[in-house]
């Protein structure tokens, strides 16, 4: 509901009375006022990956144990999909990745650390959103190949990929919005001076593009590196010297409707999200087959924040 400055008026009688209701039905959220905002339920989405769900998850069930009423909007999919939902106001929490949401917002930046890219998104970003504390873990976009093709064509780094250039072709699997991305083949060339083909496989560097890779089907796949499938295939994921991929720190987005308690519960999550746990709780997905609402509760309670 839009309050227009007469009806502001209007309730001004009885503001210390609303000031008491958390459910104040008249009240506008706004960036420069959270207290406008506080206690108003939350819609928490996810990307359409396993990995995101499972944080999502961690940040709604904290949510929910500070006391606000949660809405899980899960596995929508990729960033062209959920971003507009996101800033038409219709989710307000979100797993990110910080280097990626960048690019999203301003494909030119040039910073290439961790702490210059969380600098800079926070400028880039819309107004009525921001970012949160990131966590130390991240999931980075890489290109990784078989230990079989590293070895026969020594492959360690993006830049040793020009040893193929007239043997063999080098072709990508990955989702089809990769062709498109920043470090996709577009800045491979540009910067490295490789030419890539995307072969789409829509599931999120999940068990699809794992088996294109392994089977042969493409050189390289864009598989993230919290992914257990890298260990367990004996993959290896290229160096990339030049910084073509940013950091991609996992970073909670949210709305002007998450409140100082709020963001302090979600920045709780962050603040005990390593790498290494990262990859505990995806395995638990992926090996396990577990539901991304038991990973969560069973790693926040060992956390302590449940």
């Amino acid at each position: 509901m839009t309050l227009t400055r007469r009806s502001l008026f209007a309730i001004a009688g009885v503001s210390a009375l609303a000031a008491c209701s958390t459910s104040n039905p008249l009240s506008t959220p706004s960036t420069s006022a959270a207290s406008a905002s506080a206690g108003a339920p939350l819609v928490v989405g996810s990307q359409q990956y396993y990995s995101n769900e499972i944080v999502a998850e961690l940040y709604a069930q904290v949510l929910e144990k500070a006391g606000r009423k949660v809405t899980r909007q899960y596995q929508i999919g990729q960033r062209e999909v959920y971003l507009p939902e996101i800033t038409s106001g219709k989710i307000d929490v979100f797993p990110e990745y910080n280097g990626n949401l960048l690019q999203y917002f301003n494909k030119a930046a040039k910073v290439t650390d961790s702490a210059s890219v969380q600098t800079a998104l926070t400028s880039a970003l819309p107004s009525g959103l921001r970012v949160l504390t990131p966590a130390q873990a991240s999931d980075q976009d890489t290109y990784t190949t078989t230990k079989a093709l590293a070895d026969q064509y020594g492959l360690s780094s993006l830049a040793d990929l020009t040893k193929l250039n007239g043997q063999k072709a080098i072709t990508v699997a990955a989702n089809s919005e990769f062709a498109t991305r920043p470090y996709g083949p577009m800045g491979l060339k540009s910067m490295y001076g490789v030419d890539a083909t995307v072969i789409p496989v829509e599931d999120g560097g999940g068990p699809l593009t794992v088996k294109a890779l392994v089977d042969g089907q493409a050189v390289l796949a864009d598989i993230y590196s919290a992914s257990p499938a890298i260990a367990k295939n004996n993959l290896v994921v290229l160096s990339d010297p030049k910084s073509l991929i940013l950091p991609q720190n996992l970073v909670p987005l949210v709305s002007s409707k998450v409140d100082s308690a709020a963001e302090a519960a979600i920045n709780a999550v962050s603040a005990k999200l390593s790498a290494s746990e990262l990859q505990k709780l995806n395995a638990q997905s992926v090996d396990d087959q577990k539901k991304s609402s038991e990973i969560a509760s069973t790693w926040l309670k060992a956390q302590g924040l449940l």
